[in-house]
């Protein structure tokens, strides 16, 4: 496995002809997935390593993606933006307490209170020290043609746009963006996992992601005893795609020694890992792993953070089971099949009430 040392040589650029798959090793590895599609055996090599990854950590870090770095910065822009606004201007734009996918400014909630997991009930008092302002493709005009008939219509409530300029244009096009991303993505995981490239096409192309933008303030007073950015969880969906700046107080995951580990930063990357639903379809094989967003240091308690998760969703009426290669003789499926809309739906009332 090809290996170039970023951490050594930050400003490192790939030697010409070298074409790595894996440019960071570690147990968030980095990822260069710019060889995708190029040709049958660098897509069979790219597919090997993902395995390989959400066998052990579930969590990556993607560059060679595509991604335009100008439709990045636009929504970072956007999301500064949004969030230096007055408080009495977001409060104008919270989430209506009858929309079962939060869109608009985010009501106080701890993620940690989505998991049944008894080990992490003390928390579930504490809420998360964050602001959100999330948006979904069901808020759009034509929404309901990802809706089933039998969907609950509250899944429609719009999206609830800030009248700052340019603001929707930039989150729509980094939403646009987010999709192909998922979407190769996706094809690669089908390829690890043994299936032809698009058996998860079908289940996504109607997918019901919500795109979040979290900030992560200042601590002039620090946090209460245990209480987190954001609390320990597992994300809930098929994957996730994560941009996030070097703002102090970052993303850790939790290995399976019990250690939490800081994950990379990489100007122009994103973090990409599995979530809950992904590890039913596998069976376990891949695991949705267990990560927090610290505070910050006292000493840097005065600077900001930022982040935007794309939680990639299945569409509404997906049925999430395990996949044909994922089970066989003495390898019994181990989850009882879940419906994609109804399971999404659940964890958000845990996390944020009903």
């Amino acid at each position: 496995m090809s290996v170039l040392n970023l951490q050594t040589a930050p400003e490192a650029t790939v030697p010409k002809g070298f074409t790595p798959v894996t440019v960071v090793d570690g147990y968030v590895p980095v990822i260069d997935l710019s060889s995708a599609r190029s040709t049958p055996a660098a897509d069979r090599r790219l597919a090997a390593v993902i395995d390989e990854v959400c066998r052990t950590s579930g969590f990556l870090v993607v560059v060679g993606h595509g991604v335009p770095a100008r439709t990045i910065a636009e929504m970072y822009r956007a999301t500064r933006e949004f969030f230096a606004l007055p408080a009495e201007v977001k409060s104008a734009l919270r989430a209506d307490p009858a929309d079962p996918l939060m869109r608009g400014f985010g009501r106080s909630g701890s993620l940690a209170a989505s998991n049944a997991d008894a080990s992490v009930a003390h928390e579930r008092a504490l809420p998360d020290v964050s602001e959100t302002f999330t948006v979904n493709r069901l808020g759009e005009a034509d929404g309901a043609a990802a809706l089933p008939a039998d969907a609950d219509r509250a899944l429609l409530t719009p999206n609830r746009w800030p009248q700052l300029p340019g603001f929707a244009e930039a989150y729509r096009a980094y939403y646009a963006a987010m999709e192909q991303l998922a979407a190769d993505l996706m094809r690669l995981f089908a390829l690890a996992l043994d299936l032809p490239e698009d058996w998860f096409a079908a289940k996504i192309e109607r997918h019901m992601t919500n795109l979040t933008a979290n900030y992560y303030p200042r601590q002039p007073v620090p946090p209460a005893p245990g209480q987190l950015r954001k609390g320990l969880h597992s994300d809930w969906g098929s994957l996730t795609i994560l941009y996030q700046d070097d703002g102090p107080g970052g993303l850790q995951v939790l290995d399976k020694g019990g250690d939490w580990l800081d994950v990379p930063v990489i100007e122009g990357s994103f973090v990409v890992n599995i979530g809950d639903l992904m590890a039913i379809w596998t069976n376990n094989r891949w695991v949705s792993t267990v990560h927090r967003v610290v505070n910050p240091p006292r000493e840097l308690a005065d600077r900001e953070r930022y982040s935007v998760p794309f939680f990639h969703q299945p569409a509404y009426d997906a049925l999430i089971e395990c996949i044909p290669t994922c089970t066989g003789p003495g390898r019994p499926a181990r989850h009882r099949p879940v419906r994609s809309g109804e399971y999404i739906i659940g964890k958000f009332a845990r996390a944020y009430g009903s």
